[in-house]
């Protein structure tokens, strides 16, 4: 029978009085648990009624009851721990009227400790025999019975622990999530890379180009920046002789959000002395190819509609994707000769653009403001971005977007620098990083004249000042752990696989319209 919300709850303090009143401790301390569900579940699953007769194995075992079925003087129940369900059987013989008396007080949502003896029901299913049962925490709310049902996705993310209780797949999210980064660690680890960790507080905005999020420190009466990326920190260590550096870490952009921007979220950067842009997209393939083959046992990993093969990566130059990705209807495709021309960028998004406003697409704006390597950059997110479905690396990015990467000798329009894309997704951004302090200055100091919200206000002349004392050809890298662990765990929006993520304040308002829907159900 289904209750509102107000209603249950009274039904259940009424219940935890007569717990109370039956000399029961609602709230104990502590349980002395010896296996968790999981653990009995995986080590006698296989095993058979006659077996576990024979052997009489006693457990003791706590956890949250999902079912429970009353039959006179037995019930059955359903408890949950570590994930894993197991059967409970109680009867009133074996516990005795007080705790059969508890026995039929309890609700769903309640944690119990049980102990007793494994053996197999009628149905075979494997089941506890208790012979003692305690409660360990009385629920005063219930559990969603409808949660998978719910419409409303937000509803989950704000209650995720509800979300985890309920559904087994959230929570095999998060226990791949947590393999995935322990397997970089090992990878990085192994090749003898030092984890390190940075400020995320930033008296100067750098490493990035994004809106930042400012707070205040009180004691020094100064304005902070919250990181939007630890690379000028890492690189000093670079210069200080930490020749490989790696970190899993924390960044915050002030930008909007969709199926893969958040906020917050989570970044692996690392940095190698004495490598460039090339050794760094061969350990990056490396890298995901493990990490796939650890996660599915092969090669190969379905993600929504596609089936994904890591055992290929190809690569295109950024002039090249947008050659072989022009769309079919936008008349002549340029060519690779006429991209690297100074005017050859502006010419060809003006090309774009009669043929986008035809077909109502997104135009590239501010073609009269725009260098021409801004403008590559625009053209490839338009034309070419949504088609790399397959592993693909996207390399020789325009110099005017890449103002931390070396140029390339023969042509100093575009960097040593590359991107890799999956299913439209970038997923990770590397490059030889630019290690000449004056050029470094020089294109600083250009980065502040533009202006605007999401570029530094000053130069870091402390990393300048790094830079001048010499650090060796290194190349970097930032892998956006996120969207790999959307990619791994074939979720579709990154707020599935962030256990809280960035969601927009309640109202008091909107608080109260969730409670009637709730109770209207």
């Amino acid at each position: 029978m289904e209750f509102e919300p107000r209603d249950q709850l009274l039904q259940r303090q009424k219940k935890l009085e007569e717990i109370a009143g039956l000399g029961f401790d609602p709230y104990p301390h502590r349980f002395a648990w010896k296996q968790t569900a999981q653990e009995i579940v995986s080590a006698y699953e296989q095993k058979s009624a006659a077996e576990l007769q024979e052997t009489n194995v006693n457990v003791s075992v706590a956890g949250r009851i999902l079912t429970i079925r009353l039959h006179g003087k037995a019930g059955f129940a359903h408890i949950q721990g570590q994930g894993q369900k197991l059967q409970i059987y109680v009867k009133l013989d074996a516990v005795g009227a007080a705790a059969f008396q508890l026995f039929q007080l309890l609700d769903m949502g309640d944690v119990i400790g049980v102990s007793g003896h494994l053996f197999r029901t009628k149905t075979n299913e494997l089941t506890v025999w208790v012979e003692k049962l305690t409660l360990l925490t009385k629920a005063l709310l219930p559990l969603p019975e409808k949660w998978h049902g719910l419409a409303d996705v937000e509803m989950r993310y704000r209650r995720r622990y509800l979300d985890l209780i309920a559904n087994e797949r959230v929570r095999h999210i998060f226990v791949q999530r947590a393999a995935i980064i322990r397997y970089i660690r090992e990878f990085f680890d192994a090749r003898g890379y030092l984890e390190v960790e940075t400020p995320m507080m930033h008296p100067i905005l750098g490493g990035a180009t994004a809106r930042p999020f400012i707070t205040h420190h009180n004691t020094f009466d100064v304005d902070f920046y919250m990181r939007i990326a630890p690379e000028l920190y890492l690189k000093r260590l670079i210069v200080g002789g930490i020749d490989r550096v790696y970190e899993i870490n924390r960044n915050f952009r002030n930008e909007g959000v969709d199926a893969i921007h958040t906020p917050e979220f989570t970044m692996l950067e690392f940095y190698e002395a004495y490598s460039d842009y090339r050794d760094l997209m061969k350990l990056t393939e490396e890298l995901f190819a493990r990490l796939v083959k650890d996660v599915s046992g092969g090669m190969k990993i379905k993600y929504g509609e596609h089936e994904l093969d890591f055992s290929h990566f190809e690569s295109l130059s950024m002039r090249e994707a947008i050659c072989k990705f022009w769309p079919a209807n936008a008349g002549n495709a340029p060519s690779i000769d006429e991209l690297s021309t100074s005017q050859g960028p502006r010419s060809i998004a003006e090309r774009y653009n009669n043929f986008a406003r035809g077909k109502r697409l997104d135009l590239i704006r501010d073609l009269d403001k725009s260098s021409s390597g801004e403008l590559t950059g625009a053209l490839f997110e338009a034309v070419a971005e949504a088609h790399l479905i397959q592993p693909t690396f996207i390399y020789d990015f325009p110099t005017d977007i890449s103002p931390l990467s070396k140029c390339r000798k023969d042509d100093p329009s575009v960097t040593e620098r590359f991107e890799l894309f999956v299913e439209g997704m970038e997923l990770a951004n590397g490059f030889s990083e630019l290690n000449d302090p004056a050029d470094q200055e020089r294109r600083f100091r250009a980065q502040v004249e533009t202006g605007g919200a999401e570029v530094p206000k000053e130069v870091d002349w402390d990393y300048i000042r790094a830079l001048a004392h010499g650090m060796p050809p290194t190349a970097g890298e930032g892998v956006g752990i996120d969207r790999l662990i959307m990619l791994l765990t074939d979720s579709n929006s990154i707020r599935e696989v962030i256990l809280f993520p960035t969601l927009r304040p309640q109202k008091d308002s909107d608080i109260d319209a969730a409670a009637a829907s709730e109770e209207t159900k």
